[in-house]
């Protein structure tokens, strides 16, 4: 058992060491405790291990001794929450129900359970709480005070530190932690640059499929055709390149060098691993047949089921191709230019003021849930909108879910109101009266997500068809997930399905011998553009409800944005990356907000001030 733990690790580029043998091998026997306890299979257990070591952001691939305190409290964490979702009457009790019980302001609300416990003191004038005033009296304090209390989870209601600024994205790439003085004067650095007054541009050039498509309704055949476009497109992009020569049968045995293209396909229903790849060529090049691959020859590489490659080698038994060049990114083609008639303007000024506005954007961009477990109030949404009044940036994007599909009362069905009246008094009036405070200045973009219970639950999934008053529809705007659009002449692509997690668990790599650490965040998200598709993964992760019928234009990336918007459970993050190594090619921004609500607590968004180019683009990772 304890070796089998060592070969899945392995398999997934771990190493499981510590300074001597006998280190080694007491990591390996508290690895199989934790199978016992935890009643994991080690596969289970390197996925988790996954999980944990993104988010921890852990340097290097050796899985040390000092790392297995954490690692077990993360897995007691994953066990609880499998807990509750099977026992939904079930309460884990914690230190924070103890001070809960012996606070004595309590007692003063157990009459009230629909009230929120927070007590803020209205402005003079104000009527009710869904009129959206600034906050006068939030700062941004040190990241000092959000570690004091660890991974323990604050109830909302009873926050200290309203808004934390934690992480800041600078040329380095480094997250770095502002200090008090840098605190006060970055505040309101991003207003001060952009005129409140100032309206930003709007053009959506990628939005499908529309709002009241049929979907359901994929074949056998849907599902093979989008296969086969993907690989016969790639191998054309290939070809046009120029630096591959005409793309040959690899299934053939042949003493001679061959260059090829075909998807990674996994020899079985496991995981993905060194031996079990194979690559499925296009009809056109090798009937669609199969040939197991050879990576002896490759000191690095990175590889996902799904994933269309191109590959230099030889196949001298006609069984197994042996590679001795691995191309893992897509060329990008010069005519892939969306055309004019795709492309939509949103107002009618667009066309006058493209090519004197400079690309320059402030934005706060947010992922769902928008409101804490305990309850369907809706507060941290309440927050991020009072935020954004103070700050005034010139475009909010929302990303779902916003009426949650995970949250208890909307599971256990214990809500008093329809979903679709949920998200239309609680969302989407509240962002009616944001507009309306900031005038014709604010843009907010919202963009579904499949755990949004009132929604399609369909992927690639269309916009919300809401009928918006007139004075709102200039500055809401519904987009389907995903989308590609451009502000003030900066493009983003947006996708709220989890693709990050689910490359963590499906992705098998190598490193040189002695090679430096590798950002496998960065790493992964770079994946989708080399691939240009939104969701490069087949087949698709559990739970995600593809429909391959809409699949083709929807998840296709013509050019690669600006901005890459990818919403995930990981842990948030704002990085610089490029399609390669040496940065010769185009440097672009990938933001994971997280999530504005997590548990019963507050979590992240983001706030983004693009100006011209990554080198002068600012961000901050903001925990609410």
């Amino acid at each position: 058992m304890e070796e089998e733990i060592r070969t899945e690790f392995e398999s997934s580029g771990f190493i499981v060491g510590g300074a001597g043998p006998g280190d080694t091998a007491q990591i390996l026997s508290t690895l199989l405790t934790y199978c016992i306890n935890y009643k994991m299979s080690p596969a289970d257990l390197v996925s988790n291990w996954e999980v944990y070591y993104l988010n921890r952001q852990l340097d290097g691939l050796k899985l040390e001794s000092s790392y297995l305190d954490g690692f077990s409290s993360h897995l007691q964490n994953e066990v609880k929450e499998k807990l509750i979702k099977e026992e939904t009457e079930l309460h884990i009790y914690s230190s924070n129900d103890i001070d809960m019980l012996l606070s004595s302001t309590h007692t003063d609300d157990e009459g009230f359970p629909d009230t929120p416990s927070d007590k803020q003191e209205k402005p003079h004038g104000q009527s009710s709480n869904s009129e959206l005033t600034p906050l006068t009296t939030e700062r941004l304090s040190s990241c000092r005070a959000a570690k004091t209390n660890g991974d323990r989870i604050t109830p909302f209601a009873q926050r200290v530190n309203k808004f934390t600024q934690y992480y800041v994205l600078n040329p380095d790439n480094v997250a770095s932690v502002p200090s008090k003085h840098e605190t006060e004067t970055s505040e309101d650095e991003l207003i001060r640059r952009i005129e409140p007054s100032q309206r930003c541009t709007l053009q959506v050039q990628r939005s499908k499929p529309e709002p009241g498509c049929r979907f359901m309704y994929d074949r056998t055949e849907d599902r093979f055709n989008y296969l086969e476009d993907r690989i016969r497109r790639s191998a054309i992009l290939f070809s046009a390149n120029g630096l591959c020569r005409e793309p040959a049968d690899p299934t053939l045995a042949s003493e001679e060098n061959m260059f090829a293209v075909g998807m990674v396909i996994c020899d079985g229903e496991g995981r993905l691993n060194e031996k079990s790849i194979l690559l499925q060529g296009s009809v056109e090049h090798s009937r669609g047949q199969r040939v197991r691959l050879d990576l002896k020859d490759i000191n690095q590489f990175s590889l996902f089921p799904g994933q269309v490659l191109g590959i230099e080698g030889h196949n001298p038994s006609g069984h197994c191709f042996v590679v001795s060049k691995l191309i893992d990114s897509i060329p990008v083609s010069l005519d892939d230019q969306l055309p004019c008639a795709k492309k939509q303007a949103v107002d009618n000024q667009y066309h006058q003021n493209s090519n004197t506005l400079p690309r320059v954007l402030s934005s706060v961009i947010a992922a769902g849930p928008y409101t804490t477990t305990d309850n369907l109030l809706f507060e941290p949404l309440q927050e991020l909108l009072s935020y954004a009044c103070r700050k005034q940036p010139q475009l909010l994007v929302l990303m779902g879910p916003f009426i949650d599909s995970d949250h208890p009362d909307i599971k256990k069905g214990t809500a008093d109101q329809s979903f679709h009246d949920i998200f239309h008094f609680e969302v989407l009036r509240k962002l009616q009266d944001f507009t309306q405070y900031l005038g014709h200045s604010v843009r907010v973009i919202l963009i579904p997500s499949v755990r949004d219970a009132h929604h399609d639950t369909i992927f690639p999934q269309p916009a919300f068809d809401m009928n918006l008053p007139e004075d709102t529809t200039h500055q809401i705007t519904c987009l389907a997930n995903p989308s590609l659009f451009s502000s003030n002449e900066i493009q983003f692509g947006c996708c709220t399905v989890d693709i990050l997690k689910q490359l963590s668990g499906d992705e098998i790599s190598r490193k040189p011998p002695g090679g430096k650490a590798v950002d496998r965040i960065g790493r992964l998200a770079t994946h989708i553009l080399k691939q240009q598709s939104y969701y490069p993964l087949y087949p698709p992760a559990a739970g995600v409800p593809m429909d391959f019928s809409l699949a083709k234009e929807a998840l296709e990336m013509p050019s690669a944005p600006d901005v890459l918007l990818l919403a995930s459970d990981l842990a948030p993050f704002v990085k610089v990356l490029s399609l390669n190594e040496d940065m010769e090619q185009k440097q672009f921004v990938c933001v994971n907000p997280g999530r504005l609500a997590k548990g019963i607590g507050g979590g992240t968004f983001v706030e983004l001030y693009y100006n011209e180019d990554t080198e002068k683009t600012k961000a901050f990772i903001m925990r609410i």
